[in-house]
């Protein structure tokens, strides 16, 4: 399925966003894993030295969570934080960042024109892949634009491969989740958006073969702890060495 045959259509989806962004991090808060499952799909990319002398991108940065998991692994890189939703992107800025965090609005299909550029010495893209109308041409993208030998993390809702997943993903999105947001927002299209995409998206095994097939190597995959077991999922690739 693609994005419109789920709820908002890519601009629609932005736009969803924008509504909910004075409320998301609270709402996300509440998940006591959300901060550290990031962090631990960040540390796995096993970005050295502090990512002294590297550039990084944040693909999707949102409000800026997934930017501050890849700056605790990495304060001394360049990070170029990127998001289409100009509301997550403004609760993003008003966070103290250093100097070497930038961040772009932009859809991440259009980066280049907004003056970012490859090559970069790692990618993390956290919660975008399922919400891309191409996944695959975003995948074959990310491959150009990182160096030989470079790393993309993909942070991602994954249930499709295991039933009790899927059975635990219903119950938390309509026990909790889609009513907290209806409590912060009054308005539950994003949380029931999240539901639904994360039903439709690739299971793990299916989304190893996609980043095979975009030209990446040493593929692999790793869930998380907690509730969050066998739901949400580090996929891990490297850009080949040509």
């Amino acid at each position: 399925m693609r994005v419109g045959e789920l709820g908002p259509a890519p601009g629609d989806l932005s736009a969803a966003f924008d509504a909910g962004a004075a409320a998301y991090d609270r709402l996300v808060g509440a998940n006591p894993w959300y901060h550290p499952h990031l962090l631990l799909s960040a540390q796995r990319m096993r970005i050295p030295d502090n990512g002294k002398g590297l550039r990084l991108l944040d693909a999707g940065c949102g409000t800026g969570a997934s930017t501050a998991a890849l700056l605790a692994v990495a304060p001394e890189a360049e990070i170029v934080a990127v998001d289409a939703s100009r509301g997550m992107l403004e609760a993003a800025r008003a966070k103290d960042w250093p100097k070497s965090v930038r961040f772009v609005h932009s859809p991440i299909e259009r980066v280049a024109e907004h003056g970012v550029a490859g090559p970069f010495d790692g990618i993390l893209a956290a919660y975008l892949i399922r919400n891309l109308a191409d996944p695959d041409a975003q995948l074959a993208a990310f491959r150009a634009l990182l160096r030989p030998g470079g790393t993309l993390a993909v942070h991602e809702y994954s249930v499709r491969d295991s039933a009790a997943a899927t059975m635990v993903w219903h119950a938390v999105c309509w026990g909790i989740i889609i009513p907290a947001g209806w409590w912060r927002t009054r308005d539950t299209t994003l949380y029931r958006y999240l539901w639904r995409s994360a039903l439709a998206f690739d299971g793990a095994a299916r989304f190893r073969e996609r980043l095979t097939d975009a030209g990446f190597a040493a593929v692999r995959s790793e869930t998380v702890p907690s509730w969050e077991a066998n739901i949400v999922h580090t996929f891990l690739a490297e850009a080949p060495d040509d």
